[in-house]
């Protein structure tokens, strides 16, 4: 699906220009409760078009809360959707959009996916996720993720303000921006990998390796809008590559230890490449039908742009920078028990994007490295 992406400073008052030129008569407006970006809530609700708003969602969300969604949008008859937040509210919106002309009565999951035609606008108010740009989403339903996957849930519209990142807690920055960099990373050594998500995922490497510092300390303009560029990159590359083990491996971490995304996935980056490393010369551990040699060289134009000589640099280069950020273990109290539930919830299907093969056994390994 073709996508418009706009992007610069004050750019989300585009919004209202395209509900004018999609005619819509009463918009969907789906956003967080914080009300962390009023001013562009305000804006919103200033255009001459009827709108209402929907935020009684979660962080994870849930699929009772979409259902909520999917219900109100129609009880109000809207032609459009907006997403303004993260990547949670970016999903909800998505959900919203695919299950709305389903049947209500029956659940959403087991129903065959089909185009709503219903137009979607996404204003990314955090650079991590990049589902601005993707046919993904993410919900809960009876305590299990549940990922949707369709290429109409990919928003018509991307609006890229990177004004929208000046007010991001310091915390909340490094989760997000590590979630983009692991993303971009993932995309370019996974064994869908294509020229042009590779190029995708280089770019966004390339923007976060340079103005990570400024983006951190400095919040300047420059870097906001580079940050931003960047994690719609690494969207566009997942979109096309999907992630691998380090995303299959956190999901589970983020919920049982309250984590955020970009902090779980984070901290299984690094073990996850060092266990790729130690078997890559195993030609049964190496899945990459482009082979091992190819797979190095990979790894090795990986590290060239984080300035490293070889891989064992890049894994003490990334997890220098978690130091850095102060982006640490779990500390709380881990049981053996936890390793199983862990290991269990591990998605088989994202672990084949992996180029290396990680069984039960290095599973196993690699999450008592990473929480005992």
């Amino acid at each position: 699906m073709n996508q418009l992406i706009i992007s610069g400073t004050n750019s989300y008052k585009e919004a209202g220009l395209l509900l004018k030129q999609l005619e819509s008569k009463k918009f969907f407006l789906v956003c967080s409760s914080s009300s962390s970006f009023i001013n562009i809530i305000d804006h919103l609700s200033s255009l001459n078009i009827g709108h209402i708003q929907f935020n009684q969602f979660t962080s994870n969300p849930l699929y009772d809360d979409i259902c909520k969604g999917v219900d109100l949008f129609n009880k109000e008859k809207c032609d459009a959707i907006i997403a303004v937040g993260g990547g949670s509210t970016i999903d909800v919106a998505k959900c919203i959009k695919l299950f709305c002309k389903m049947k209500p009565m029956q659940n959403y999951l087991t129903q065959k996916f089909e185009d709503s035609t219903i137009p979607l606008i996404a204003l990314p108010t955090t650079a991590g996720t990049g589902s601005e740009s993707t046919h993904y989403a993410v919900l809960y339903y009876k305590g299990d993720k549940q990922s949707i996957t369709h290429d109409s849930i990919m928003p018509n519209y991307a609006i890229l303000d990177p004004s929208v990142l000046k007010t991001l807690p310091p915390y909340q920055k490094k989760c997000t921006m590590l979630d983009a960099l692991c993303q971009a990373i993932e995309s370019w050594w996974s064994v869908r990998s294509t020229d042009e998500s590779k190029c995708y995922s280089r770019i966004a490497v390339e923007l976060i390796v340079q103005y990570r510092d400024a983006y951190i300390h400095n919040n300047d303009d420059k870097s906001a809008e580079a940050m931003m560029l960047a994690s719609n990159y690494a969207g566009r590359a997942i979109n096309i590559a999907q992630t691998t083990a380090p995303h299959a491996m956190s999901y589970k971490l983020s919920t049982m230890y309250k984590l955020p995304h970009g902090h779980a996935v984070a901290i299984c980056f690094s073990e996850v490449l060092r266990y790729m490393l130690d078997n890559m010369q195993n030609m049964q551990k190496c899945v990459d039908t482009r082979g091992k040699a190819y797979l190095q060289s990979v790894l090795s134009d990986i590290a060239e742009v984080f300035k490293c000589h070889n891989i064992s640099e890049l894994i003490n280069k990334f997890s220098s920078i978690l130091i850095e950020l102060d982006i640490s273990r779990p500390k709380s109290f881990h049981r053996i028990e936890d390793i199983d539930l862990l290991v269990k919830s591990v998605n088989p299907i994202r672990l084949r994007n992996n180029p290396i093969v990680l069984d039960t056994d290095a599973l196993l390994h690699l999450y008592e490295r990473i929480v005992l």
